[in-house]
């Protein structure tokens, strides 16, 4: 069990660096139902990632994803394409950076936070770990490393909570920051809002690339002889 957690830890560590959730995160805290806010935003997010990965160990499993040998050839093509999916988003992210230091736009539903509730954040945080393009790759790649391991039913649930545990400490910063530092909190979260904001297109590329190298490198080695 333990080497199938070391093998998904990168896929969650690239879920848990989530510039625009952990913004999103920041912003709430700001706002009059700040922490309220933000814990559900928080338990909408961590419950977009266990549903994605538990559909995922539900199908694998019946289709046969761990075979005697190891993964099956399925398996193998499967995390080779998501490897591939990976890579052009990075560089589509490159391509589409802010210039010159400018920084970029937030979604636009960033600019109603002050009007959410309990149950808008977390649906909002559900959708963005679960349909975001980054997040729903690197959990399906994860779920499917999981299901190809040959673990009992028990033990692939326990993987599984500890990916979802991990993609979710990125978003848990801003609110232990929020609660344990005090009268500095709201500059500290300011600065970290903006910095997040500067370099999101970098931090997203090279996390899409070098995760999705990882997941090309892992495909190959199971489809090729």
């Amino acid at each position: 069990m333990g080497s199938v957690i070391g093998e998904i830890l990168p896929e969650a560590i690239g879920i848990a660096i989530s510039p625009v959730p952990i913004i999103a995160v920041v912003l709430l805290l700001a706002t009059p139902r700040g922490k309220g806010n933000a814990v559900s935003f928080l338990l909408g997010w961590l419950a977009g990632l266990l549903v994605v990965g538990t559909i995922v160990l539900l199908v694998a499993d019946p289709a046969g994803a761990a075979g005697d040998d190891g993964p099956a050839t399925w398996v193998g093509w499967f995390t080779l394409i998501l490897g591939a999916l990976a890579v052009l988003l990075g560089v589509r992210q490159y391509r589409h950076r802010p210039r010159g230091g400018e920084e970029p736009p937030m979604p636009k539903w960033m600019r109603a936070v002050d009007t959410f509730t309990a149950a808008r954040s977390a649906v909002i945080g559900f959708a963005l770990a679960a349909i975001n393009p980054k997040n729903l790759t690197l959990t399906l790649a994860a779920a499917a490393a999981i299901a190809s391991a040959g673990l009992d039913t028990t033990d692939s649930y326990i993987v599984l909570g500890v990916f979802v545990i991990i993609g979710t400490l990125g978003l848990g910063i801003p609110i232990a920051i929020y609660f344990l530092g005090g009268d500095k909190s709201a500059g500290t979260l300011r600065e970290l809002q903006h910095w997040l904001a500067l370099h999101n297109a970098a931090i997203m590329s090279v996390l899409f690339v070098v995760i999705g190298m990882k997941l090309v490198g892992s495909g190959l080695q199971t489809v090729l002889p």
